[in-house]
């Protein structure tokens, strides 16, 4: 069972050159950092203990590296410095791999693909990117969303917010007019609210997420790698999607 959700507090020194994956064993508990304000990637649920698709998986990790589970509540914003400084062992957090993440840690093999979709009021008139001249765009603080709509069109304004929910919430109350995130985050909240609707085309390429670990930790990321394709082989991963979404991924890994 996934433990309680511990405080970012860890040692100050980078995991590169160490033995992850024996320490961990050794530890007896995995510490996983996840967001847990991402729902229904991973929330608190009404007893105050972390739920959600991605704490699923992190369970399953835990089980099959038989150790406890440690979830670390962790934010778009500090996912890589959590990982540079051993605060946590891995960051399952809707992590999007690009290049230039990719310079500061390792990614695993991606867990999950989406698109990035535009969420706004049932009653707005945006319908995609070329209607957002002159709009607020809410954008989480950390994520890749603001360069995105940067490119996509230069004549809207990203608005940050610290997370997801609270960007959720800047769009039902009108303080922005839409937020651009993960198609299967926005997919969820509109399902939930129907104050919400979610546009339909991809603002750009679709994006393969992963897990995030420290550089340097090469048995940790092939463990990881191995247990990635463990889930997809199995069918774990489609039906804690399905469990989670009420639906089958739309993109499923390509070696499931």
């Amino acid at each position: 069972m996934a433990g309680l959700v511990a405080a970012a507090c860890g040692t100050s020194n980078s995991g590169a050159g160490t033995d992850k994956l024996k320490e961990v064993i050794e530890r007896g508990t995995v510490k996983v950092g996840d967001c847990l304000s991402f729902a229904p990637f991973g929330f608190m649920d009404e007893s105050g203990k972390p739920a959600g698709y991605d704490v699923d998986i992190a369970t399953e990790m835990a089980a099959q590296l038989g150790v406890k589970l440690e979830m670390v509540d962790t934010t778009a914003d500090n996912r890589i410095p959590n990982l540079q400084t051993d605060k946590v062992d891995v960051v399952i957090c809707n992590f999007t791999e690009n290049p230039t993440r990719a310079k500061q840690i390792n990614f695993t093999l991606p867990y999950v693909i989406a698109g990035e979709v535009l969420l706004v009021r049932t009653d707005s008139d945006i319908n995609g990117i070329s209607d957002l001249d002159g709009k607020t765009v809410a954008v989480v603080t950390g994520s890749t969303n603001a360069d995105i709509l940067k490119a996509a069109n230069p004549n809207a304004t990203a608005q940050s917010y610290p997370t997801s929910a609270a960007a959720v919430l800047a769009v039902k109350s009108g303080q922005a007019d839409a937020m651009i995130e993960d198609s299967n985050f926005q997919t969820y909240q509109a399902k939930l609210d129907p104050e919400l609707r979610v546009t339909n085309d991809s603002l750009i390429p679709l994006e393969h997420n992963g897990f995030g670990v420290a550089q340097g930790q090469l048995n940790w990321l092939e463990w990881q790698n191995q247990f990635i394709f463990w889930l997809n082989h199995t069918g774990k991963n489609r039906e804690l999607y399905n469990k989670w979404f009420g639906m089958d991924p739309l993109w499923p890994v390509a070696y499931e």
